[in-house]
């Protein structure tokens, strides 16, 4: 992040799913918009009440935008951190406009009342076969320690 950029971090939920698009240099796009409502605890009724939702308009790139669209939707709690952009354009009616955005950074669900598998895709794409890591073992060579199979792992 460069001087004086707005930093933001929002927790919220996706309205709809993560619209994927590619631009024309093949760059990946992810758009959607992640709603924030503020609860309160109210103590004369003993309820939560909900406050008033404020929506925000993301937009994530490249990698990020392609893992955003793989992994979440519509529904899903997400902590993201970003910075705010404004964007300005003219309608064809020669009015100008002003909408302000957030730029992903990173994202990830929330944990906070749901749980999540990681699939790690540099992981994924080390491993020779299956999901345990452990199944593949280390050649042998000079100096490298003998490892019986079973055996824990030498760390």
């Amino acid at each position: 992040m460069s001087f004086g950029e707005t930093p933001i971090t929002i927790v919220g939920n996706l309205t709809a799913d993560p619209e994927l698009k590619f631009t024309d240099s093949g760059q990946a796009l992810a758009k959607f918009t992640v709603a924030s409502t503020p609860r309160t605890f109210d103590r004369e009724t003993n309820q939560w009440k909900d406050g008033t939702s404020t929506f925000f308009r993301c937009a994530a790139w490249r990698a990020l935008a392609e893992h955003v669209a793989e992994s979440l939707g519509k529904g899903s709690r997400v902590v993201l951190s970003g910075r705010i952009r404004q964007h300005d354009w003219q309608t064809p009616e020669g009015e100008n406009r002003s909408m302000l955005a957030v730029e992903v950074e990173d994202i990830g669900a929330s944990l906070r009342f749901t749980t999540v598998t990681v699939n790690s895709k540099r992981a994924a794409q080390a491993r020779p076969s299956g999901d345990d890591p452990w199944a593949a073992t280390a050649p042998a060579g000079p100096g490298s320690p003998a490892v019986a199979e079973g055996a824990e792992p030498p760390f």
